[in-house]
């Protein structure tokens, strides 16, 4: 029965794979924190805290796709981090006052602007001039993280701009019960809209269709998984000392969680409808295939890395407005987490096989790791033993399952 219902909805069976797996680490801890882990209050923050991760492991997946790697994003959210909150917490102030309207958009933009210039110097030094990725994001990871040192000279930049900070969440940063529902509305359109265009191109190029209950069990899944995402958070209740003395108003979706799933869905798209992402893919399953097929194998990879830099920048937004201030120990250690999330979400160090729904679901299972593991109590030492466990049984995972499919 189930091996016929995978077989009709062509589920990937890693990633249902990395369902199960995330629904047993959710049981486990909640057993073990006395039913604490699976309350309103504690998924909420784990979807703000996933945030930051998903959003660079998104990129993650198109770099090791290509058969690279970048070990510098944690420093270069670091440094990016570092740079806006100087930029809105000393200069811009002495021009604009503080707190003014335009602040916010500059730092955005800022962000976005210098992620994408060292990203594409990164990838122009590995394309152009052959050093390994491995070696220039190693002294990327040095360099970026001396820079953010160097900028503020080990001080603690705070506080940010009062609109920049709702982008971190908080209570300000989410959008209530009702949006939080419309948001839920439009996730179920736009699946069922999905499937239907699937379905057209399917019958439009002569490919065999689905089972129309198999596509009703999709979109039914899909939108349950939705609505169910929402009803939980739409459980958690603002203090009464935040809501005017009510404690029956939701925080709803936060606004992190909102920009992981619009960068999730931009990427998505580039990845796969583009031909910027068709190449990647082509670059990573035969990269002299690909050059010889005419692809500027070069200028993709700089691009690679571009693409990268910016999903750093908004990654350090984020960051830097939810903590409301920028250390000297922002985004340290950062890149093994986004690394680990690509990897366990089934992108191949072979390169040429990826997604982002996985990457994004790899993010959620490695947050779901540390913020179990400190909710048991877990000391800090066998927190990193644990976690490197995971990834190297993802790592073997991946593997043993490339070696069958070549078998």
């Amino acid at each position: 029965m189930a091996g016929r219902l995978l077989r009709a909805t062509e589920v990937d069976t890693r990633l249902l794979g990395m369902i199960v797996a995330l629904a047993v680490i959710w049981v486990i801890f909640n057993i073990f924190s006395g039913g604490t882990f699976l309350t309103a209050r504690n998924l909420w923050n784990l979807s703000v805290q996933t945030a930051v991760v998903a959003i660079m492991a998104t990129g993650m997946v198109l770099v090791i796709v290509s058969r690279n790697i970048d070990l510098s994003v944690g420093s270069m959210l670091g440094m990016v981090g570092m740079a806006i909150a100087i930029l809105q917490s000393e200069i811009l102030p002495d021009w604009l006052g503080f707190n003014h309207w335009a602040i916010w958009i500059i730092a955005v933009v800022v962000a976005i602007a210098l992620g994408a210039l060292v990203g594409g110097f990164q990838g122009f030094v590995v394309a152009y001039a052959g050093v390994p990725s491995f070696i220039v994001t190693l002294g990327g990871l040095l360099m970026w993280r001396g820079v953010a040192w160097a900028m503020a000279s080990g001080r603690t930049i705070a506080p940010m701009d009062g609109t920049f900070q709702i982008l971190g969440g908080g209570a300000r940063g989410s959008i209530g019960s009702r949006a939080s529902w419309l948001v839920a509305i439009l996730g179920c359109l736009g699946a069922i809209a999905m499937l239907v265009s699937a379905r057209r191109q399917r019958r439009r190029f002569g490919f065999p269709l689905r089972p129309m209950w198999a596509e009703v069990t999709m979109g039914a899944s899909g939108c349950g998984v939705i609505l169910a995402s929402v009803y939980v958070l739409n459980h958690y209740f603002k203090p009464a000392g935040l809501a005017e003395g009510r404690t029956d108003i939701a925080f709803g979706i936060a606004v992190p969680v909102l920009i992981t799933l619009g960068v999730a869905m931009a990427m998505t798209f580039f990845a796969n409808r583009t031909k910027f992402g068709r190449y990647v893919f082509a670059i990573g399953g035969n990269p002299e295939a690909a050059e010889l097929g005419g692809i500027n194998t070069r200028w993709m990879v700089v691009r690679t890395f571009m693409v990268m830099g910016i999903l750093v920048g908004i990654a350090a937004v984020v960051q830097v407005a939810r903590l409301n201030a920028a250390t000297t120990g922002l985004g340290t250690l950062a890149e093994l987490y986004v690394i680990a999330a690509a990897v366990i979400g089934g992108t191949s160090f072979s390169g040429g096989i990826g997604t982002i729904p996985g990457a994004v679901l790899g993010a959620l299972v490695m947050q779901s790791l540390q913020s179990g593991m400190v909710l048991i109590r877990i000391e800090a030492a066998y927190q990193d033993i644990i976690v490197g466990i995971v990834l190297v049984i993802a790592v073997g995972i991946d593997t043993v399952y490339r070696r069958r499919m070549t078998t």
